[in-house]
């Protein structure tokens, strides 16, 4: 049985789309069981979903809201270029992939990585702004992109992206980042939002959640969703998966907020996009 769909704020784009401020990431999740997850997943009440080329998943999101019933004008899909992908012909295919894989069109559609020996992230850019033109992808977006890969794009006199998917928790806020989007009108997509599990063994962040009377991951989440980011959190159990949609009938205080920031000490959860090359 599915249950009801929270009322989840709506982030404005800069193309005037508004997406889902929370949704539910399917990073790590394996295809063999990725139809099973996102099918509970709906069955909790999401109705956004990230996916990505690299994570091999795909598949199985699309299978699962084809089999689901739910309107697609209710839904909301990302997936992202993969970093192998990133020359014109091999882009295209890739989209068509894609689009095939998760029923024929994409809500938002990013470039994974910059690629630190890339040296024209101009190039890839324009490859997607003819793929949103000549292709069912509403929005396109960057994911990892830093301030001097977004300047390069503005150098080069194209298209503001609508999205920037970066890494963002308590111990890497990445505010630097967060301030050049914010410049440009771009939104962000906070992810590792949980630091790979690292803030369930805070003892600062255990005792706020005590204090709130909520759990670590709905205090942190809360904590990503007031900063005004976007957020995916991913589980594979059903019940927690209920409880990170339950983020909406509290607030945490400036006080509370400003406690978590602190917490950040320049630790990243993944690569560095700086010096991620990675070419799979």
């Amino acid at each position: 049985m599915t249950a009801p769909t929270p009322q989840i704020p709506l982030i404005d784009l800069n193309d005037g789309r508004a997406i889902p401020q929370l949704g539910f990431g399917t990073y790590q999740v394996p295809p063999a069981d990725t139809e099973k997850v996102v099918t509970a997943a709906l069955e909790a009440g999401y109705r956004h979903f990230d996916t990505a080329q690299m994570y091999g998943n795909e598949d199985g999101v699309g299978r699962a809201i084809a089999a689901s019933g739910v309107p697609r004008e209710e839904l909301w899909l990302t997936t992202k270029l993969n970093n192998s992908f990133h020359e014109r012909s091999a882009a295209l295919e890739a989209t068509e992939r894609s689009l095939e894989a998760l029923g024929g069109r994409i809500d938002l559609y990013l470039v994974h990585w910059p690629l630190a020996m890339h040296d024209d992230v101009a190039r890839v850019w324009e490859v997607m702004e003819e793929v949103r033109s000549d292709h069912p992808v509403d929005s396109i977006g960057v994911s990892n992109f830093t301030p001097a890969n977004l300047a390069r794009l503005s150098e080069a006199g194209l298209s503001t992206p609508t999205v920037n998917q970066i890494e963002s928790n308590p111990y890497f806020v990445n505010d630097a980042v967060r301030a050049a989007c914010a410049d440009r009108g771009i939104a962000v997509e906070a992810w590792s939002p949980l630091a790979q599990g690292a803030v369930f063994d805070d003892p600062q962040l255990t005792a706020l959640s005590e204090q709130v009377d909520r759990s670590v991951s709905q205090v942190v989440l809360r904590w990503v969703l007031q900063r005004g980011d976007i957020v995916f959190p991913k589980s594979s159990n059903p019940e927690r998966m209920r409880q990170n949609l339950e983020l909406f009938d509290f607030e945490l205080t400036d006080e509370q907020m400003a406690s978590i920031s602190a917490l950040h000490n320049g630790t990243r959860s993944g690569p560095d996009p700086d010096t991620f090359d990675w070419r799979g």
